[in-house]
């Protein structure tokens, strides 16, 4: 199916749920000749500065990879209408990336597997899963976009946005994948100064290397990534955007330009542990409704599972991302502890 381009970028999201490309040409230009746009494949939109040089940062704006998360996606789609119309200035190149759309049509968070935990080649794993071939699509596309980007720090980023399943301690949070240090470095005071001026009031850092897709692009892309909790899972149609605006207009600034709001740094808690659920006699000792981020003390029993226990070894750990559902083999929650004032003091 087709419709005039002017149509898709006005409703970039509208366009992709209903399997709608440009009619007469997948590039051209935008807002008065200032952008140029290019339409890569389903869910995929580039977008550049008319104007722009080897200096001109390159940012990865991510949403939907868990299709039932779609106040970020709602929120990209609006960004996309007011660049393609002038009333968002562009003054660096943007991929904007949909990403699990067949679970966004099917108002479901996958179909067969989990998307973010399918990067880093693991969609190899799972050959017949109708999740595998997006996670091969959406690495290429990164790829892409990121073989034309700058080389210089800070010129690469990639902010993947989700809603969460639960409620949160912290409402809205991000996630630091891990680094070598050879290859993209500790976590940066770049980085923390727009989360800052995005209201995110917490930070997890990640210790081993991940399988989403802000942990592809900062280990094979070299881009300076995150992923963004930013509130509850709804339908289509029924978010308040308006919990959203300070993320909205944080990402607004980065992609215009504009200079940061000064507000708080957010608090910082890095992954000391993981549950894994071995089997199906998996026990997560929990309630069904604990929010992510609530404290437990030192010597609780978590989980269970056969002859494994997970038992609290700090004064205090929280657990994130407590499922008990997921299949075995994968990660049932993971255990962090605070660590503000350190990482805060050791950013460059």
């Amino acid at each position: 199916m087709t419709s005039s381009a002017k149509d898709v970028l006005a409703d970039f999201l509208g366009a992709t749920l209903a399997g709608v490309r440009p009619a007469e040409s997948t590039q051209g230009v935008c807002a008065n000749g200032a952008v140029r746009w290019q339409w890569q494949e389903e869910g995929v939109l580039l977008l550049e500065p008319a104007q722009s040089d080897e200096s001109t940062r390159s940012v990865l704006l991510s949403a939907g990879v868990h299709g039932d998360e779609t106040a970020p996606i709602e929120l990209l789609s609006k960004i996309v209408a007011d660049i393609a119309a002038g009333r968002l200035a562009l003054t660096c190149r943007v991929l904007v990336v949909l990403g699990n759309v067949a679970a966004m049509r099917a108002a479901t968070r996958y179909e067969d597997d989990d998307l973010n935990r399918l990067f880093g080649g693991r969609h190899a794993r799972v050959p017949q899963s109708r999740e595998a071939p997006r996670a091969v699509a959406l690495e290429a596309a990164a790829q892409r976009f990121f073989a034309a980007a700058s080389t210089a720090p800070g010129a690469r980023w990639h902010l993947d946005m989700h809603t969460a399943i639960r409620a949160s301690a912290f409402e809205q949070f991000a996630l630091l994948p891990f680094v070598d240090n050879t290859t993209g470095g500790a976590p940066t005071r770049a980085m923390f100064d727009w989360l800052a001026d995005a209201r995110i009031a917490a930070v997890l850092i990640h210790t081993e290397k991940g399988a989403t897709y802000s942990s592809f692009t900062a280990d094979h892309c070299g881009a300076t990534a995150c992923t963004l909790e930013l509130g509850k899972v709804r339908p289509f149609g029924e978010n308040d955007l308006a919990r959203f605006a300070h993320a909205d207009a944080a990402v607004r600034r980065l992609v215009a330009g504009a200079t940061k709001e000064a507000a708080p740094m957010p608090r910082v808690f890095t992954v000391i542990g993981q549950v894994t659920k071995q089997s199906d006699a998996f026990a997560l000792h929990v309630a069904a409704d604990v929010p992510n981020f609530t404290p437990f003390a030192r010597g609780t029993v978590l989980a269970e599972d056969g002859a494994y226990r997970y038992v609290v070894a700090h004064d205090e750990e929280r657990i994130v991302f407590p499922n008990p559902a997921v299949k075995p083999g994968l990660r049932a929650g993971l255990l962090v502890v605070e660590t503000t004032d350190e990482t805060l003091a050791s950013l460059v």
